[in-house]
């Protein structure tokens, strides 16, 4: 079972009483454009040859490889922030 304060989206609002939809446009558009430019950044050290815009030719190796270096990437971050956060 998911705890909501996990998904701050849930109704409409986040966690700490404001209205996320006042904000979610702008935020979610930055958002995008860090995950893409995140994926590029990714898909590149892996030497995977990956363009704007459609991808099919991509084999699934490739693709799932870049999918999973990224969710690896993220975890060791967050692992990061928690140290220095002094978050156990």
């Amino acid at each position: 079972m998911m705890n909501n304060n996990m998904n701050p989206n849930r109704n409409g609002s986040s966690s700490n009483g404001s209205n996320s939809s006042n904000n979610n446009n702008s935020g979610s558009k930055a958002n995008k454009k860090n995950m893409q430019s995140f994926k590029t950044e990714v898909a590149n050290s892996m030497n995977v040859n990956l363009k704007k815009g459609y991808n099919g030719d991509l084999t699934s190796r490739e693709a799932g490889s870049v999918g999973g270096e990224m969710v690896k990437r993220m975890i060791a971050y967050a692992q990061d922030n928690m140290k220095d956060n002094g978050a156990n």
